[in-house]
């Protein structure tokens, strides 16, 4: 077999056999096949697309190019949550307690952010003491006993993929939906639940900014993991704005916990109980949705999801005190408002802006070099179809040192006012099952 054979084939459009995508796949991943040749078929994927069965080869191939993660000893069905990334996404915070608080284990990969979207890990390292670094023995014991863990993805998972998405970042295949989709499905399938929820973000702070890009991901996705055995559903939901009102580490691990404490966030609390519902429903403990959210919600009301939280705070080394007491969690001491300089109605908050001017004083990393701030962040004030008046506060920022303009410009471009009403954006446009 011959990578140009391969490459010719995908160029004239034609289904690449099983044999031939691990092929590639085995020979790129010990370094047999160069990056030259991989570029040519990353490019002809890019123009000609793959099958749905040639996407879930390509995944499965990726997934096992690594180790592969055995939650077996875990007892029950885990269900994994993955969200595609957007602005101001604590739901993992949420939904995890939620969901083992009705006792389905809850065993979770996460990473660290770049760019405009924050990371899991980095947000959770925000509470004094916690730490991501835990064993694997250790894992599967907290989640046996406590319903919840959350670690750092292992350095072996899906390799293959690792090295293809440096490859894709450097010879513009990035935006394809069938190597995204792969991407994605080969470390969620490699690290071992039984089921798996996407929330596939749609909009300005999304990497997929139409619903029709988002849904034909959601479907490839969704696609690939029942293909590969897994019972998969998709939810569509909007980043045209940050969720929720925070954006930065510990600025959001604090509105999480005042959701689990009873805060009515809506659309925060709203895609948190979504989520959390049909995890549940695919582990089989609630046979419908209204079932499903009318418990959730009790759970989220009566303080059981917040205890579940405390507890796998605690089992993970960190500081309870903070949680119970949110004024202890990291700030910064410069403030700096931005007011609104006409009346009217909030009609646009570009969400990926927002991301940008946060990773600008520090919430958030340009490079993987990049040091982490847990104590800055943005508090937006106003969001779509809120009433202004001229000089009231849109938007806070909180920095470490003053305030760099780079943020404040950023924030102020990101704000459109307009003179007449505006409706409040959707925030679940379609459930992909």
């Amino acid at each position: 077999m011959r990578m140009v054979d391969i490459i010719h084939k995908k160029r004239e459009g034609i289904e690449l056999s099983e044999q031939e995508i691990q092929y590639f796949i085995e020979g790129y991943t010990e370094g047999s096949i160069p990056d030259y040749q991989v570029s040519a078929l990353l490019m002809a994927v890019y123009y000609k697309g793959m099958s749905e069965t040639e996407t879930a080869i390509l995944t499965k191939a990726m997934v096992e190019s690594g180790e592969t993660i055995d939650l077996s000893p875990i007892k029950g069905h885990k269900v994994d949550k993955h969200s595609t990334g957007g602005v101001g996404d604590k739901t993992t915070f949420i939904v995890g307690p939620l969901v083992a608080s009705v006792g389905v284990p809850v065993a979770k990969m996460s990473g660290r952010g770049l760019g405009h979207t924050g990371g899991t890990l980095d947000k959770l390292e925000s509470i004094p003491g916690f730490s991501i670094e835990i064993t694997k023995e250790k894992f599967i014991k907290q989640v046996n006993e406590k319903k919840l863990a959350v670690a750092g993805q292992t350095g072996n998972l899906a390799p293959a993929d690792k090295k293809l998405y440096a490859l894709r970042d450097v010879t513009a295949t990035v935006d394809s939906i069938p190597l995204i989709a792969g991407s994605i499905m080969s470390k969620k399938l490699a690290s071992g639940a039984d089921s798996i929820v996407l929330d596939v973000k749609t909009g300005t702070g999304a990497f997929m900014k139409t619903i029709e890009d988002s849904e034909s991901l959601a479907r490839e996705m969704v696609n690939i993991g029942n293909n590969l055995g897994r019972q998969t559903i998709a939810v569509i939901s909007d980043m045209n704005q940050p969720l929720g009102y925070e954006v930065g580490n510990a600025n959001e691990v604090r509105e999480a916990v005042e959701v689990l404490q009873g805060k009515n966030i809506s659309d925060l609390r709203n895609l948190a109980l979504e989520l959390a519902a049909h995890m549940t429903i695919l582990a089989e403990v609630f046979d419908s949705y209204e079932e499903a959210i009318s418990t959730l919600e009790k759970n989220l009301d009566n303080g059981k999801a917040f205890e579940v939280f405390k507890t796998f705070v605690e089992a993970q080394g960190g500081d309870v005190s903070v949680i119970e007491d949110l004024s202890k969690l990291p700030t910064s001491p410069y403030y700096f408002e931005i007011k609104a300089e006409s009346e009217g109605y909030v009609s646009a908050i570009d969400a990926e802006a927002i991301g940008v001017a946060a990773m600008y004083l520090g919430a958030g990393r340009a490079t993987k070099e990049d040091v982490i701030n847990h104590g800055v962040g943005i508090s937006l004030k106003k969001k779509i179809g809120d009433p202004v008046s001229i000089g009231e506060t849109l938007v806070v920022l909180n920095s470490e040192t003053e305030v760099p303009q780079d943020s404040i410009n950023k924030v102020k471009e990101a704000y459109e006012i307009t003179n007449k009403p505006v409706e409040k954006k959707t925030l679940i446009y379609k459930v992909i099952k």
